[in-house]
């Protein structure tokens, strides 16, 4: 019921602590099974000043325009771009829909096609729903990539464009992006790359020697990235990201917008109040930070990740999915619902629900958490 008068704010905020106590929390070390983070402080400390910034009505907000398109000129940088387009939108959901409209709108057929692996993420059954485009579901290879081969066995003239994963959801694969790319290029279609996830691991990953194939805007076909910096980026909740690498693609899903402030505006994000402060600390992170700092941070996550992965191998009745591509470990055991079950009793923030445990190391997760985590596990499978 709408209260009819107001409360004093401690006794809101004792209500809230109290109505919020079941939630799990990412400084506890018990949420393991997510792709975000508690924020970097510099980054909440950024949102905190410009929360009123709306890049929905950039007239008003110029500064706080430009610093966007400069976030997304360093992204672009980080993805092999010199020059890229798009936005800091909601998340990888938005994004993923964004780049399947720029495709079905540019390609202009009258039954139209995507071609996705069946790992890739639910977002893309949202935007088929939202855009009427149809999903070709491609198969898998034994490592969990998808087959190319099959990917080519789908291609027909309703298809607008090839979708490859830099980062599964479950496993955190990365599909052969380059072979996608020269069939992207063969057939003249354009390559959308869900980043999500290992955009802001992939790059660091390999500068620190790690083998993983190119995934970017360094391979010609790749005409769009999805990329989240409210992941391993460290950046507030919400805070996806956007790229395309020619304009075109941005225009043909662009909109006016005639009343706001800046005029003549057009808009090619699904959100119109759109928050300026996820952009500003999207772009102060990457500042502050740099390529050594995220480099430092996804080094330190690669490192924890295998060396879990060979903890599992010594307990018996555990097996692993696959031998961890990015820092995303992800096994299986016998009785694998009452494993969950009983792990999730006791405190951890965990899923089975694609047949496997995936545990991700974020910045949040340390040694002593996992190491807490594999006493339960032991324990809980005996």
């Amino acid at each position: 019921m709408f209260p009819r008068r107001g409360a004093s704010e401690e006794e809101v905020l004792e209500e809230l602590e109290e109505k919020t106590s079941p939630d799990l929390t990412f400084d506890s070390g018990r949420i393991l099974g997510s792709m975000c983070t508690y924020p970097h402080p510099f980054a909440l400390e950024v949102v905190r000043r410009y929360i009123d910034r709306n890049l929905g009505d950039p007239g008003l907000h110029v500064g706080s325009q430009k610093v966007e398109e400069e976030a997304i000129g360093m992204l672009s940088n980080l993805l092999g771009l010199a020059r890229g387009y798009g936005h800091i939108v909601s998340g990888g959901t938005e994004a993923n829909i964004l780049a399947v409209r720029a495709f079905r709108n540019i390609a202009n057929v009258e039954k139209p096609e995507l071609i996705l692996p069946e790992s890739a993420h639910f977002s893309f059954l949202k935007a088929s729903e939202m855009l009427g485009v149809k999903l070709v579901w491609a198969e898998l290879n034994p490592d969990y990539s998808v087959n190319v081969r099959n990917v080519e066995d789908r291609i027909t003239d309703n298809t607008i464009g090839i979708v490859g994963i830099a980062g599964t959801t479950g496993l955190g694969v990365v599909d052969d992006i380059p072979a996608l790319s020269d069939l992207a290029l063969d057939y003249g279609l354009p390559l959308h790359v869900d980043a999500a996830f290992g955009g802001f691991v992939i790059p660091f990953a390999k500068a620190l020697g790690y083998e993983i194939p190119d995934f970017d805007f360094r391979l010609k076909g790749v005409k769009s990235v999805t990329i989240d910096p409210h992941k391993m980026g460290m950046v507030p909740i919400p805070a996806g990201g956007i790229i395309f690498r020619e304009k075109r693609f941005l225009e043909a899903i662009s909109v006016p917008a005639p009343y706001l402030a800046g005029g003549k505006v057009w808009q090619a994000t699904i959100t119109g109040t759109r928050p300026g402060a996820s952009a500003l600390a999207v772009w102060a992170m990457i500042k502050h930070l740099g390529f050594e700092g995220y480099t430092e941070v996804v080094g330190n996550a690669m490192e924890l990740s295998r060396w879990f992965a060979s903890e599992l191998k010594r307990i018996p009745g555990v097996y692993l999915i696959r031998e961890p591509v990015l820092n995303i470990v992800s096994f299986g055991t016998e009785n694998l619902e009452e494993v969950e079950e009983e792990l999730k009793r006791r405190g951890w923030g965990i899923s089975a629900h694609r047949g496997y445990i995936r545990i991700v190391m974020m910045p949040h997760v340390k040694r002593e958490h996992l190491e807490a985590f594999l006493r339960d596990l032991m324990e809980v499978i005996r």
